[in-house]
């Protein structure tokens, strides 16, 4: 009896653990350009139809913080101070921001953290609260810089419960933010508590916690940029076959711990940028790398049914003059650019499926030799 109730126990975590770990393949990075211009990037990636959706949520917005329903605390509504531009997934009731930037140059960026992320406790007697569905709207909508958010989200009780519609997986999320200083820090919920990181990598992926992928790094101290041209082996000179040795050991799957390791050693190996312009670049480049397209990371539900993730879309956040660049799965190689600056200026509220977006259509035929 004692072996069918463990067997039953064992397949149940793993059917929940296989739920849990499906559409986890997110990243995030950000540089600094030489003339001090700040850009974040993320890509997106998941299994399901999340009916993704740039938003538009302009200064003076409502948003109503909540508290589980058995601490009895009222709602309490908050005007946001800052317009925001982010994309929300639609299929939750009132959207929830997963990505964005606002109007004074702060950006955010949600990704998961399956298997480590544990919500804070809301007591009776706490005064501010509000569940992890708001918090990206709360954020952008009332901060301009990193160390002010900083010391808000110390005092905020950030909660989940299944009573949250959050769609096919649970909301386990922690979030880096990035700001028009280039200061940055991560944000996660782990054992009930707030942790608060300096991103000292300029990259964010999912689970394990960020401390992890810091000591994780270490493990690829070899990595170099310069390869090793040729050696001198007895009496033979024995040279390279190609530009790009120095990289012989940097992990190219798709899991979280490599494309943190992958990211980082671009991000902090590539030439500095001089510009806005060429920062975008550089990070549309580093995104690159991590890339995945339909059927290359699978996952088996527990019905036997094969799910994958693919990057659904990417977005490049130009903080220092409020652009936002964005591409969908189908349009990878042209991104739709947007100034943000009349939208914020305008005030008003829109939205729009990430699919839907007007997409640059390919020029026809000889008009593209045209003068």
């Amino acid at each position: 009896m004692f072996r069918t109730v463990a067997t039953t126990i064992a397949l149940i975590a793993a059917m929940n653990t296989a739920l849990v770990n499906t559409a986890i393949a997110c990243t995030a990075v950000d540089i600094v350009a030489a003339d001090k211009s700040v850009i974040a990037g993320r890509t997106m990636e998941w299994a399901f139809d999340m009916k993704w959706t740039l938003v538009s949520q302009p200064k003076g917005t409502a948003l109503t913080l909540t508290a589980p329903k058995d601490t009895g605390l009222p709602a309490k509504s908050v005007t946001t101070r800052y317009g925001v531009v982010g994309v929300s997934a639609g299929i939750i009731p009132g959207g929830a921001l997963l990505d964005g930037q606002n109007s004074e140059g702060l950006s955010m960026s949600g990704n998961f953290l399956p298997g480590f992320t544990q919500y804070q406790t809301v007591t009776a007697q706490d005064k501010e609260y509000q569940s992890v569905l708001t918090f990206g709207s709360w954020a952008l909508g009332n901060f301009a810089t990193v160390d002010a958010l900083r010391e808000a989200v110390k005092t905020m009780k950030v909660w989940a419960d299944d009573s949250l519609p959050t769609g096919p997986t649970p909301a386990t999320i922690h979030f880096v933010f990035v700001d028009r200083s280039g200061a940055g820090m991560v944000v996660e919920y782990v054992k009930g508590e707030v942790k608060i990181h300096d991103n000292l990598a300029h990259v964010l992926t999912n689970a394990p916690t960020y401390d992890w992928h810091i000591n994780n790094v270490r493990n690829y101290l070899n990595l170099s940029t310069v390869g090793v041209p040729a050696r001198q082996v007895g009496a033979v000179n024995v040279t390279e076959l190609g530009q790009g040795g120095g990289l012989l050991g940097l992990p190219g799957d798709y899991t979280p711990p490599s494309r943190f390791v992958r990211a980082t050693m671009l991000r902090h190996g590539v030439t500095e940028p001089k510009t806005a312009a060429e920062a975008v670049q550089t990070v549309a480049h580093i995104l690159n790398n991590v890339d995945i397209p339909v059927g290359i990371a699978q996952s088996r539900m527990p019905d036997g049914k094969l799910v994958s993730d693919y990057t659904q879309w990417v977005v490049l956040k130009d903080l220092t003059n409020n652009r936002l660049m964005i591409a969908d799965y189908n349009n990878r190689l042209n991104y739709l650019t947007i100034d943000l600056a009349p939208i914020f200026a305008e005030g008003k509220a829109g939205a729009k499926l990430v699919d839907d977006l007007p997409y640059p259509k390919p020029v026809a035929g000889a008009a593209a030799l045209q003068p």
